[in-house]
């Protein structure tokens, strides 16, 4: 397996570059677009708490498990870097099988139609397979997220099992988590039909 390093990756819509402490007040602000972090069945940072999250991820870098990134339109205009939405990893690193999981992500509530989403996805999978030769990628999300669950299915994941009373959510109420993954000979299927959606994107 290729070492896994922080790497900025570009698309059609939008850059993923490594987390840093300079994104700072551009995801304070990409947070506020929605109030994202006021929904229960999800796990973003407040605006008073990123820059504590933008450390927690960071030292999970440290450690090796997890990759961090930062998720920046690209401006339509001029072809450089837009705005900052959001927020993204790859986590539970598995470097010796290897495996990993896609997940601790939240976009800008302006941002969910702007083909951000399918285009992040389509970056992180592709450098998953085609470069650390992952045999598979997984994704979990809450029992109750079905936004996010839809979204995950919409992908080609194949939903693996639900692992209940999992973990803890922030107020402290367990939670059922769960488990979709792609496996490698998956992936043409995967890509071809998220290659489609951005084709379709405007």
């Amino acid at each position: 397996m290729t070492s896994i390093e922080p790497i900025t990756l570009t698309g059609k819509y939008v850059t993923l570059e490594p987390l840093s402490q300079a994104h700072h007040d551009g995801l304070v602000e990409a947070v506020k677009d929605g109030e994202l972090w006021k929904l229960c069945y999800t796990s973003v940072p407040t605006p008073e708490d990123m820059a504590a999250e933008i450390d927690r991820r960071l030292e999970l870098q440290e450690r090796g498990s997890m990759l961090p990134f930062t998720s920046r339109l690209i401006d339509p205009a001029t072809g450089g870097p837009g705005r900052v939405v959001g927020m993204t990893t790859y986590m539970n690193i598995d470097a010796g099988t290897p495996r990993l999981e896609i997940g601790s992500t939240w976009n800008a509530a302006s941002s969910h139609s702007s083909g951000s989403n399918p285009d992040s996805k389509l970056l992180l999978l592709k450098h998953a397979f085609e470069t650390l030769g992952c045999p598979a990628v997984e994704f979990r999300t809450h029992w109750l997220n079905h936004q996010s669950r839809e979204a995950i299915a919409r992908l080609g994941a194949k939903q693996d099992g639900v692992l209940r009373s999992h973990t803890r959510t922030k107020d402290g109420v367990l939670r059922d988590t769960v488990v979709f993954s792609i496996l490698e000979h998956e992936w043409p299927m995967v890509r071809s039909g998220l290659e489609f959606r951005l084709a379709k994107q405007r």
